[in-house]
């Protein structure tokens, strides 16, 4: 019997009884990308046990393993095949270079800096507008004339629609075709201005702490921060922002993530320390695998499935917490919200999130799945979801979003200036901090949401995932 190997986040190895005669000699080098991804999607996917293709005992032999992944065309339909139902797994991907993977959990990738958001202009969900939400530091985006709130309903003079927008936005160089936005009795019209801006992708780490400063309204020091991803790249830098907001005595937190789609789950786990403090070791986070992989784990380092408070951190110690949220506000942000509830009181102000309770890893073609010893025939590289992630009371269940106590959607009418005290979310918050008693600016009968963004176009832009070791 083959022993197949799984490593654990912390360099366990696991053996799991497999296919008889499975002898990785026995593996034709055409094949061995294809075997690769089988082997690992057998072993780690979440919902192994639901896809017949992946059960332990689908195949006898090597060769019968063979025979099998030798119908399919290319890595990619392979991958596909063995994956759950869209509408069970939207997010595992697969990557022809482990490089470009790499950069897009780091934050690292080819960006022109507008960071934007897409919706539809009526109900037939055809033609789509773009409006910039924020433009990314050190851009090319930077040196132009675009910035939040601008409008565009073309690239490169084509107009936007649901057949070609990811095209089009996919170019290296594109030409933004502006447009003026009005609204009346809920019909929306984007009208071409004659303006336009052409912007250039190059290789840009995105440093994810947009803002962050401290507003002072009566006796409350109100610490803000506009943290748009979970890059563990940018930890000590996150640190050193609650460093600030310790040394000028922030007595109240307004954490916008209205605008990230997630990341590192032991990012998310220090971000959590930092706004408390008092709950050092305790567990904020665990984890759920698939069968046999969790029971591996429970039965030999059952302390792996846990993601506990840290120490070592600068820390405000709070007992509640105000988190501002969208549609895009996913996974790791969704973490922080979920995890934090049985702790202290999180009052979300906002729209509700996407929905996102599950995590992956990075699958190498090596002996352990790491980057060890890789394959070095080709760069493939797995990102599968592998696990569910839930609160100290195993409470995950808001693949529907999570719903914001104040609701509060953004509104084209009345977007704001980001980290501005009159900005409609940070103002909801202040106001409530403070006690004001101030009304909520009107909301629309009819929200036109994102139905998608500029993180999210990509496979990865709402990832959660665990870092290999």
């Amino acid at each position: 019997m083959k022993k197949f190997v799984i490593p654990s986040l912390l360099l366990l190895l696991l053996l799991l009884s497999g296919c008889e005669d499975n002898d990785d000699n026995a593996v034709p080098k055409s094949l061995e990308i294809k075997d690769f991804i089988w082997k690992g999607m057998n072993l780690y996917y979440l919902w192994q046990a639901d896809v017949p293709d992946l059960a332990d005992d689908r195949f006898e032999t090597q060769t019968d393993l063979n025979s099998f992944l030798e119908t399919y065309a290319n890595p990619t339909d392979l991958f596909n095949s063995l994956r759950a139902p869209s509408s069970t797994d939207r997010f595992s991907v697969i990557y022809s270079d482990y490089s470009v993977l790499e950069g897009v959990l780091s934050g690292n990738t080819l960006n022109n800096g507008m960071d934007y958001g897409l919706k539809f202009t009526d109900a037939s969900q055809t033609n789509i507008f773009g409006w910039v939400r924020y433009i990314i530091p050190n851009s090319d985006a930077a040196s132009k004339n675009i910035q939040r709130g601008s409008i565009f309903y073309a690239i490169d003079g084509i107009p936007l629609t649901n057949d070609n927008y990811r095209t089009l936005l996919s170019s290296t160089t594109y030409t933004v075709n502006l447009a003026n936005y009005s609204e009346t009795g809920g019909v929306v019209t984007i009208s071409p201005n004659g303006q336009s801006v052409t912007l250039t992708k190059t290789n840009l780490a995105e440093n994810p702490i947009l803002l962050n400063t401290v507003i002072t309204q009566g006796t409350h020091n109100i610490g803000y921060l506009m943290y748009n991803g979970f890059y563990s790249s940018f930890d000590n830098q996150l640190n050193t922002v609650f460093g600030s907001f310790v040394s000028q005595n922030v007595t109240d937190l307004v954490l916008d993530l209205r605008y990230n789609s997630g990341g590192s789950v032991a990012t998310a786990t220090k971000l959590a320390s930092m706004i408390t403090g008092q709950f050092t070791n305790q567990i904020f986070a665990k984890q759920q695998w698939n069968a046999k992989a969790q029971a591996f784990y429970l039965a030999n380092n059952p302390g792996s499935l846990e993601n506990k408070f840290v120490s070592g951190l600068n820390r405000l110690q709070l007992n509640k917490v105000y988190i501002l949220t969208s549609k895009s506000s996913a996974s790791a942000s969704e973490l922080v919200i979920n995890c934090l509830k049985p702790y202290i009181d999180v009052i979300q102000i906002g729209d509700k999130t996407a929905g996102k309770n599950v995590g992956s890893i990075t699958l190498y073609d090596s002996p352990t799945y790491a980057k060890t010893n890789v394959n070095p025939n080709h760069k493939y590289a797995m990102q599968p979801i592998v696990l569910k992630i839930v609160d100290k009371n195993g409470f995950g269940d808001y693949t529907s979003g999570i719903l914001p106590t104040t609701s509060l959607p953004e509104n084209f009418a009345n977007l704001g200036i980001l980290g501005a005290t009159d900005e409609p979310l940070l103002e909801a918050a202040i106001n409530q901090i403070i006690g004001s008693g101030k009304m909520l600016p009107q909301v629309p009968s009819v929200i036109n949401r994102d139905f998608i963004d500029a993180k999210s176009i990509n496979p990865l832009g709402s990832e959660m995932y665990l870092e290999n070791k």
